[in-house]
């Protein structure tokens, strides 16, 4: 599913967003839409320019985050697990996610995981990385998921949204229940939702 195109200008400053940025545990109702989606994984992980360079900075340009959004209150998106592809700025279906509170069960039972409308999961493949790097390159991948959730809290701030990092999850519960390959190793969840 081909997404609406990213922004790359808008109304608030870096400076502004940066003095605004907080994590939000707590949403007000809502569906997010679907152009707000797309801008938030365009943000972490999308192409900005030929050459199949992204939004973040990543060691030897190899890129080993994957992004797969668990959508539950999407506009225009049906419930479930899909996976981000940065080369045409789009989703891919993954699979259903079951329960909603299944994930949040996961995620020590974390009411912010529950409550979203949406939540995007970060998983790394280090073999990307250690291909260049050996084993530095485990180093090289949590950088770079900092950079990616940075950039997703910057445009939360951008568009009203609210979100946070959560690292506190089952990393086997999370990998099943999205049902990533043996290769991703989930590293983050951010649920978002309306402040």
């Amino acid at each position: 599913m081909k997404l609406p195109e990213p922004r790359t200008t808008g109304d608030l400053s870096v400076e502004q967003a940066i003095s605004q940025r907080s994590s939000t545990r707590t949403y007000a109702r809502g569906a997010l839409s679907l152009a707000e989606v797309a801008q938030l994984l365009w943000a972490a992980q999308g192409e900005t320019r030929e050459g199949g360079y992204r939004s973040t900075p990543s060691a030897g340009a190899l890129y080993p985050l994957e992004l797969y959004l668990v959508a539950y209150e999407v506009k225009g998106l049906p419930a479930g697990v899909y996976r981000y592809v940065s080369a045409g700025h789009a989703l891919e279906e993954h699979g259903g996610i079951g329960q909603r509170g299944q994930l949040a069960a996961s995620a020590l039972d974390q009411a912010c995981v529950r409550n979203a409308p949406a939540v995007i999961v970060f998983s790394g493949v280090y073999a990307r990385t250690m291909q260049k790097y050996g084993q530095r390159a485990v180093r090289y991948v949590h950088m770079e998921v900092g950079h990616a959730a940075q950039n997703v809290y910057l445009q939360a701030t951008t568009l009203g949204l609210g979100t946070l990092m959560v690292g506190a999850f089952d990393d086997d519960a999370v990998a099943g229940l999205l049902g990533l390959p043996a290769d991703h190793e989930p590293l983050a969840l951010m649920p978002v939702g309306r402040r």
